[in-house]
């Protein structure tokens, strides 16, 4: 390009530098403002409670006003001297007044620059008039929250049922509106549910009529009260509640529920964080259909009285239930396993059944106790299977199972009819030391390839070893 072109463009340049120069102010503060406005949205739960500062404001450093005034003098400098190289050199007779003016100009940028520094520190002031004031107010809310706590859980402490129930429900809205503080109030009501629950009354006579009708109904108060702290917990469990506007869904919390008498517990369609029933008992039926334990649930020396279901629940870390006792059915049709379930040292004294259900990780049904029918329909074993020592005193069936890795029943014990049919098997099958105590009146057993009933019929052995 020619050279007159550079200077004409350049000379177009200094005679908008000004313009320039607030534009690109303009765009730095509003980036800047958007920025903020980005920092002040977080994606948060929605609360009532105020929110506390987001972060310490650090204090000008005295180094920040010299700075502040070196800055205004050298953009006043720059300005004048700019402006008197700007003006022509041909024009004798008015250069002393356009001089003069150039200085005035200058003069005004530099205001208008420490004007600008005014502002900034305007703002500074309102900023942290406005952080003291949020500071208050969010004292004042944690204030406020702490007194209703404190009050709801002295409501729980009364011998009255309907204050208990006033309590419970005053905790549940404390906990909606001030979701950080959902898991501590979750765990005053699980605590709540671990306390021992007096047993039933039972009529001595006609002359304790009276104190038994006191007795009913003081216990009847109290399984209202519990019934109602079970449905709390699983409502803002329940999986279909993360997309509600309210906020229903209070995430996958802890509940520690160790030791505790569950009523009729229905946790189906849950997404449960980490679960505690350890030595838990479960009254009436207990349901976690479909339920997802994001952790390894503990059910150790859990005792269910009723029938019980796990059916398409999801064990994203496996599961513990060893030492527990299932008086009824207990169904875990469709279930998964994702790491080692333990059933060691479990009693089944109604049906087991575990149609459809896969196992990624090891199963460990160890020294069971089996009293009703155990059912593997279509079951799949990723890895090995343990049933050493267990005993069997019903039916036993492997219908159409798959078996990734070994299967182990050395010294088990076999009362009822057991069938191994249809079997995918890619590991090894172990019946040493197993016995056969069959009853009168059960269908023959199918044993699994290259396993059959000694001579004898109380034994296993090899068909290789027999031949």
């Amino acid at each position: 390009m020619p050279t007159d072109w550079w200077l004409k463009a350049l000379r177009g340049l200094s005679d908008l530098w000004l313009t320039i120069a607030i534009s690109a102010l303009g765009t730095a503060v509003l980036a800047f403002g958007i920025r903020l406005r980005r920092r002040a949205r977080p994606g948060t739960l929605p609360s009532a409670a105020p929110l506390p500062p987001d972060r310490q404001l650090r204090p000008i450093q005295p180094w920040v006003l010299p700075a502040g005034a070196l800055v205004v003098l050298a953009v006043t400098c720059t300005a004048i001297l700019w402006l008197q190289w700007a003006v022509p050199q041909d024009v004798n007779s008015q250069k002393a007044k356009l001089r003069i003016d150039a200085i005035r100009t200058g003069l005004s940028v530099g205001a208008g620059t420490a004007g600008a520094l005014a502002l900034l520190l305007a703002l500074r002031r309102q900023q942290l008039a406005e952080r003291s004031q949020q500071a208050t107010e969010y004292d004042a809310g944690e204030k406020r929250v702490t007194e209703l706590y404190v009050k709801a859980a002295e409501q729980l402490g009364s011998e009255k049922a309907p204050v208990r129930l006033a309590g419970l429900y005053a905790l549940e809205r404390l906990a909606q509106d001030n979701p950080a503080h959902r898991q501590s109030i979750t765990e005053v009501i699980c605590a709540y549910l671990r306390m021992p629950l007096p047993p039933a009354p039972t009529a001595t006579g006609p002359d304790d009529a009276v104190e038994y009708a006191q007795q009913t109904e003081k216990w009847s108060g109290e399984r209202q009260v519990r019934l109602a702290a079970q449905k709390l917990l699983v409502r803002h469990a329940k999986r279909h509640m993360q997309g509600s506007s309210q906020g229903m869904f209070w995430g996958n919390l802890s509940l520690d529920l160790a030791e505790a008498t569950l009523i009729n517990a229905d946790f189906s369609e849950t997404d449960i964080g980490t679960l505690n029933c350890r030595g838990s008992r479960f009254v009436g039926y207990a349901s976690f259909r479909g339920a997802t334990f994001h952790s390894r649930p503990d059910f150790d020396g859990a005792v269910f009285d009723a029938e019980a279901s796990f059916a398409a629940a999801q064990f994203a870390l496996g599961a513990d239930f060893i030492r527990s006792r299932f008086k009824n059915t207990v169904r875990f049709s469709k279930s998964r396993f994702d790491g080692e379930a333990d059933f060691s040292l479990s009693v089944f004294e109604g049906a087991a059944l575990f149609d459809n259900s896969s196992f990624t990780g090891d199963a460990d049904l160890s020294h069971c106790t089996f009293r009703g029918n155990l059912r593997f329909l279509n079951t799949k074993f990723g890895k090995d299977a343990w049933f050493d020592g267990s005993m069997f005193y019903d039916r036993l069936g492997f219908d159409r199972s798959t078996f990734g890795g070994d299967a182990s029943f050395e010294s088990a014990r076999f009362e009822g009819s057991v069938f191994f049919r249809i079997l995918k098997i890619e590991g090894h099958f172990d019946f040493s030391a197993a016995t056969i105590s069959k009853r009168e009146g059960t269908r023959p057993n199918v044993w699994p390839e290259e396993w059959k009933e000694s001579t004898t019929g109380e034994s296993l052995e090899r068909e290789e070893d027999q031949g």
